[in-house]
């Protein structure tokens, strides 16, 4: 067989026609090689972060991996130079069914991550991959690429989780995941978080608040650290998006947020942080519309998309940072977030206020037209927060968040409306950002119980991070009766699986996020028939 290759579309940090055309020589050639040669010893293993894979279609799919210096001296042999990367696929955990290899390239100026895109794969297919520099090999991962789009499939399983805060606790939640037989993962958002630190904190991050290049790529490295992150990276492939603190707390498009690491200059640093996103997420190259240079300039890096399952789903993954008009209405004209009563904020109904930015919305309501043909019965759209209105004020009046879509009012409506229009087949929202359990229904009007139902909703509560506990959970779902369930104490993961007739849905928790090992247990359970836009507790 053909070996596969890396046909990538990026360029490097340099601006000399010299640097591309080397970087594009080493990293898209298929490069066959002897495991018998290239056998430098090294002084330490480069690959502690583990391995991933992600950004996955019906042909192809991202493998990704970083070298890392000695941990105990901070140094390591490659440490500003481009290093070729061996690498080896194969149907078998042992290598030895239709193994393939080749080389591709770790650059420096990317941390010396490694974005390999294998193409002309067989659909819906696992795969096992694994690197090796010198005569260190990294671990094994399992990556599957996507059915068909044309193909009929019987089932889909996917997991969605979001917000997993270092100093809150251990993520020991990917542990059990590992077991949840996935076709993929989708992450919601908050990946790291900026933070200096916590009370009452579990474990502290190292390197304080985050805002140089470096303070990111460490802060990542971090948390990729986690033994249980690592192997859940190298379970199935995952497709990832991201929120505010792989940036900073509540920022808004170039605007900056409120966190003690905003530096003077924010689109700068918020360039810095999109690239250690890059650098640390199975992405492909595409992503990066004008290259890293370009990120500087305030250039797009273009992380929404979708994805066929088959004729069973459509998957949008969508970005509701990189886009939006800044919040409105805070105290004092104050940057980030905060609490608003809506009715005493003249732009909340603003028509103009966007959260996914024009393009964004544009092509998402495209997509909802394209799907009105295609008919497959679920369109899934993993988002980072929650999608239906929580009004905090109990009784007369509102109050709402507006740094989620409730402070997005018309957006919300026009996303609502493009379903409508478009007469999306069962929509199934899935969210996270909120550190709570969410479960409801998806309204033609969100300030009208009384509206159609359209869809259902999923929002997750957080890998670890913290919320406010359930003394006024009740009386909250009381006054958002198009919400039938929801939870904010315990923290894990969401288990969805997709049939042509039903999804179930299985609310996944662990006991204690403090401690390394943990036990897991459903907190609830849900089915959604198809055709019928109706949320049932099942347990």
């Amino acid at each position: 067989m053909t070996p596969p290759h890396h046909e990538s579309q990026l360029t490097p940090a340099s601006n000399t026609r010299r640097d591309i055309l080397k970087w594009a020589a080493l990293a898209s050639a298929p490069v066959s090689f002897s495991l018998s040669m290239a056998q430098t010893p090294l002084r330490h293993n480069p690959f502690t972060l583990g391995v991933a894979s992600g950004s996955p279609n019906h042909h192809s799919v991202v493998l990704w991996t970083r070298l890392m210096p000695d941990a105990a001296s901070g140094h390591s042999q490659f440490a500003t130079s481009d290093v070729s990367v061996q690498w080896e696929v194969a149907d078998d955990e042992a290598f030895k069914v239709n193994r393939r290899a080749g080389q591709v390239v770790a650059l420096s100026a990317l941390a010396h991550s490694v974005h390999l895109e294998l193409d002309q794969l067989q659909s819906d297919r696992w795969y096992y991959y694994r690197f090796q520099m010198g005569d260190a090999q990294s671990t094994v991962g399992r990556t599957r690429t996507l059915p068909h789009p044309e193909a009929m499939v019987q089932k889909l399983r996917v997991a969605y989780a979001s917000c997993q805060r270092w100093e809150h606790g251990y993520f020991s939640a990917y542990d059990h995941m590992g077991q949840e037989n996935l076709d993929m993962v989708l992450f919601l958002g908050d990946y790291i978080y900026e933070y200096a630190g916590a009370a009452n904190a579990v474990r502290l991050p190292s390197g304080g608040w985050v805002s140089s290049l470096s303070d990111y790529r460490d802060r990542y490295a971090l948390h990729k650290s986690e033994k249980s992150l690592q192997a859940m990276h190298a379970q199935c492939p995952w497709l990832i998006t991201w929120d505010d603190h792989e940036v900073s707390n509540d920022y808004a498009a170039l605007e900056r947020g409120q966190s003690g690491n905003i530096g003077f200059d924010f689109p700068a640093q918020r360039a810095r942080a999109y690239q250690a996103f890059y650098e640390h997420m199975p992405l492909r190259a595409s992503a990066l519309t004008r290259a890293i240079d370009g990120l500087a300039k305030g250039a797009e890096m273009r992380i929404y998309g979708q994805v066929a399952y088959g004729k069973l789903a459509n998957i949008y993954l969508l970005d509701d940072r990189q886009y939006r008009d800044r919040q409105v209405c805070n105290k004092g004209f104050g940057f980030g977030s905060g609490w608003v009563d809506p009715d005493q904020c003249e732009a909340w109904l603003d028509p103009q206020r966007s959260l996914l930015g024009t393009a964004q919305e544009q092509w998402l309501d495209q997509a909802f037209s394209n799907a009105r043909k295609d008919l497959r019965p679920w369109n899934v759209v993993a988002q980072q927060t929650i999608f239906g209105r929580r009004d905090y004020k109990l009784g007369e009046g509102r109050f709402l968040w507006n740094d989620g879509w409730d402070g997005y009012s018309s957006a919300r409506q026009r996303m609502a409306a493009s379903m409508q229009g478009h007469v999306l087949k069962n929509p199934v929202l899935l969210g996270g950002d909120t550190h709570e359990n969410w479960v409801g229904h998806v309204m033609a009007d969100a300030y009208k119980d009384d509206s159609a139902k359209i869809g259902v909703e999923f929002c997750g509560a957080g890998i670890t991070a913290r919320s406010a506990g359930n003394s006024r959970l009740a009386a909250r779902l009381a006054e958002n009766p198009h919400f039938i369930f929801a939870d904010s104490e315990r923290k894990g993961y969401g288990v969805v699986e997709f049939t042509a007739k039903q999804i179930q849905t299985e609310l996944r928790v662990v006991d204690d996020v403090r401690q390394t090992q943990t036990k897991i247990e459903t907190l609830a359970k849900f089915t959604v028939e198809a055709g019928v836009p109706q949320v049932q507790r099942t347990a």
